[in-house]
């Protein structure tokens, strides 16, 4: 595996994002994310506060359980790498952490269900958000756990990593300059916003509808297609960066995965679920999974997709 060490329908609203100036770091004063300034004419999406149209139907997947919803993961994975290696010799993938690593696990050269998997030395990897941690912190880093789990065996990826420190102003700042330093060849970007168009992106559904490290509630929601690709979000300690919403629609392909129970949710994510596809007068403030509707294809589970309504649940 290569790792990368070099460093940074909605409507719109075109405008400019503003950030209030990086401070030092000392012994006692640790950089914190800087107040995204947003006004009428800022880089913000005009839609953030409007309520989202339930997300189509054909749009939404429903699988017997969480095996075949990870089956169905690995199998998107493998067509979007071959179909963009045999297109322009390369495959963007951006990924989340949490329940979505492990979906990956299994996919390797000898992984017993006749994949080919020789695309991984054409692949660059990115994440869709990740704590600022060493990326060594196999508690805490979202690179190290995916090394563990599959990354490793992926012969060749290019994987872009943060610099491993605490300072979310400046890790924020450094990934976006190094997905801008890949040639569009490796990862294309869009003609009229300029933004990178993954060839495929996972993405995870918190229950609070958090997507990414995009929290209801909080102005990094609403930043829109002319402001940054990569945000610092200081709502934890750690801070964490994250893409954009505008950079996770921009993909060419973009997956929401949701599925699993436990003794505590039997019924899974449901109502999240819920609330990310069907419910009614939600909005990316509200609940910032319902910016993805229009834009991705959700696969669950029955479990987590009990409360959609028939509407979802009675299609062929």
């Amino acid at each position: 595996m290569k790792t990368c060490l070099f460093p940074s329908l909605l409507l719109f609203v075109p405008g400019i994002v503003a950030f209030a100036p990086r401070q030092p770091v000392g012994p006692s004063h640790r950089a914190v994310c800087p107040p995204v300034i947003l006004s009428p004419l800022s880089g913000t999406s005009a839609a953030a506060d409007a309520f989202v149209p339930p997300t189509p139907v054909d749009d939404v997947v429903v699988l017997p359980d969480a095996a075949s919803v990870g089956d169905a993961v690995r199998s998107i994975v493998v067509e979007a790498a071959e179909r963009a290696v045999a297109e322009r010799g390369h495959f963007a993938l951006a990924i989340p952490g949490g329940s979505i690593l492990k979906m990956l696990v299994g996919m390797s050269t000898d992984d017993g269900e006749g994949r080919d998997m020789s695309w991984t030395s054409k692949a660059t990897l990115a994440y869709v958000n990740h704590k600022c941690v060493d990326m060594d912190d196999g508690e805490l880093a979202t690179h190290a756990k995916a090394r563990n789990l599959f990354l490793n065996e992926w012969e060749g990826t290019n994987a872009i990593v943060m610099d491993g420190t605490d300072d979310g102003p400046a890790e924020a700042a450094s990934y976006e300059a190094k997905l801008k330093a890949l040639p569009e060849d490796v990862l294309p970007r869009r003609a009229d916003t300029g933004l990178p168009v993954f060839d495929l992106m996972l993405i995870g559904v918190g229950d609070d509808g958090h997507v990414g490290s995009l929290y209801p509630g909080r102005d990094e929601v609403s930043v829109g297609p002319d402001g940054p690709w990569v945000l610092c979000v200081d709502m934890k300690k750690p801070p964490s960066i994250t893409l954009s919403l505008p950079a996770m629609r921009s993909a060419r392909q973009s997956v929401v995965a949701a599925c699993g129970v436990s003794d505590k949710y039997p019924r899974g994510k449901s109502e999240g679920m819920r609330r990310a596809v069907s419910a009614e007068r939600e909005t990316p403030q509200t609940f910032p999974a319902v910016g993805l509707r229009g834009f991705s294809t959700w696969i669950m589970d029955e479990a987590a997709a009990s409360e959609l309504g028939d509407d979802y649940l009675s299609k062929d």
